[in-house]
């Protein structure tokens, strides 16, 4: 076989070869880490007309404005006993909403005295309504869905919290 015929033959494979050595590889999906509950602190809730403990909860504190914008965004769940606790750094009528919220949340709107002013219940996820607190607060505290009217919590009833 001449040089000329071999380098034919090569060139001839090498064209026949090309379009599937070229091919792009399916698109994998995105992989992302899943966000999980991290306890910053503990919080308690108790009765308007008393020193009643109605429940005990693990927190995570959203305090910067990164936090207090993400809260509860992207996670697939959390605990019964569970929650988030806004702080801002004002007080003020405040407004939140469920976009890229996965969880159906109760909200809980408390003064800077720490009594409880107003809820929003039942909030849908990825809802893009703006959820008001209807009066200045100070905190917000986002539960499970329904847990409010479980624990039967009302205006005026009060919470505490602690940091770790």
């Amino acid at each position: 076989m001449t040089y000329t015929t071999r380098l034919f033959i090569f060139l001839f494979l090498g064209i026949l070869l090309l379009p599937t050595s070229c091919k792009e590889e399916p698109k994998k999906a995105l992989e992302t880490t899943p966000i999980t509950f991290t306890k910053e602190g503990d919080l308690s809730i108790f009765t308007k007309d008393g020193d009643s403990l109605i429940t005990s909860l693990a927190i995570e504190i959203a305090e910067s404005e990164y936090e207090t914008a993400t809260g509860l965004m992207y996670r697939k769940s959390m605990e019964e006993k569970e929650g988030m606790l806004f702080i801002f750094p004002d007080v003020a009528m405040h407004s939140f909403y469920m976009k890229n919220t996965e969880i159906p949340l109760d909200l809980i709107f408390v003064d800077e005295n720490l009594n409880i002013v107003s809820f929003q219940k039942e909030a849908k996820p990825y809802d893009e309504t703006s959820l008001s607190s209807q009066v200045p607060i100070k905190y917000v505290l986002e539960i499970n869905a329904g847990l409010v009217d479980r624990w039967g919590l009302e205006v005026g009833d009060r919470i505490t919290y602690e940091r770790l």
